[in-house]
């Protein structure tokens, strides 16, 4: 992708600018509104035809196309993994909990600044249910790799195994495992394979005006983000440089959303990305384009 070069050459995305729902093609639909529902907490809020969106509020976090000859495929670009942000470290434990009586796979990880655990939906698209936890200490990239230092000035991995004891005693003996994920709980952040990293980087950060939160190029990887916030969008290169989009018969990743405060906020974006000659194809939502590893972004605004 050829992005031409532009007038304005400082340009930042909004600080109110956040993620919205994410959309994936996927096998059996059945199966995954079932898994979501029972596994994660997320509530379903409409279903037409062989689509279905699902949530924990009055916006979709969800969107699934069923697509029943698509499958898997690796060493593509596309999802590594979108994921969860629930309010607080409570919800975290009730999700984890939830997990555990399930016995679904997941793996607790204490990044410090955040707390997470991780797993695969049934068809294989990554997932990350975290609450951020800034009280704890600061983790970022460099060239020097990942770094992270907690609240003590102790320099800690960030890939520790989260102490799940600690965690479920935020827990109460009359919260309900099987109630629906809290109404505040949205998508924090998705993470993305790409087949090059300064391109990937050139469209987020200097196209789109995301800020530069980390970047390590020896590792592969770089977070870009609005308004101060760790990550909004993770680029990683480990599913190989210059790995190929996926086929048109993939699951998978068919786009995320990047919500923008307002329809002024929309229009201002839409003349950069349009300035710049990327091809776009304007819809009822929003904008639609695709970044130079042929990941979809659906760019809209808030509902006034």
């Amino acid at each position: 992708m050829q992005i031409r070069s532009l007038t304005e050459t400082q340009f930042t995305i909004h600080p109110a600018t956040r993620l919205g729902h994410v959309s994936l093609t996927v096998v059996d639909l059945d199966r995954q509104i079932a898994f979501y529902q029972k596994v994660l907490g997320f509530k379903l809020h409409w279903r037409e035809g062989t689509t279905a969106g699902l949530g924990t509020g009055d916006e979709d976090l969800l969107v699934l196309t069923e697509q029943r000859e698509a499958r898997k495929y690796r060493g593509t670009t596309g999802l590594y993994h979108f994921a969860v942000l629930v309010p607080n470290r409570r919800e975290l434990a009730r999700a984890l909990a939830r997990l555990f009586s399930l016995r679904y796979p997941n793996a607790p990880t204490d990044h410090v600044m955040t707390q997470t655990t991780y797993l695969d939906d049934p068809e294989g698209n990554g997932i990350e249910i975290y609450a951020d936890t800034p009280e704890e200490g600061v983790w970022g990239f460099n060239d020097d790799g990942f770094f992270v230092r907690d609240t003590r000035g102790v320099q800690r991995s960030g890939r520790d195994p989260l102490d799940v004891e600690s965690l479920l005693r935020e827990l109460s003996p009359d919260d309900r495992l099987e109630a629906p994920m809290p109404e505040e709980t949205k998508i924090g952040h998705v993470h993305l394979h790409v087949a090059d990293l300064a391109s990937a980087v050139r469209f987020y950060h200097s196209l789109l005006g995301f800020d530069i939160m980390g970047l390590a190029s020896t590792m592969g990887a770089g977070f870009v983000s609005a308004g101060g916030y760790h990550h909004h969008i993770g680029l990683n290169t480990w599913a190989g440089e210059g790995a190929p989009p996926p086929p048109s018969d993939a699951s998978g990743l068919r786009y995320f959303t990047i919500v923008l405060p307002d329809q002024t906020e929309l229009e201002r974006v839409t003349g950069r990305v349009r300035e710049a000659g990327v091809t776009a194809e304007q819809t009822e939502t929003g904008l639609m384009v695709r970044d130079p590893s042929r990941n979809g972004v659906l760019i809209t605004a808030r509902p006034s």
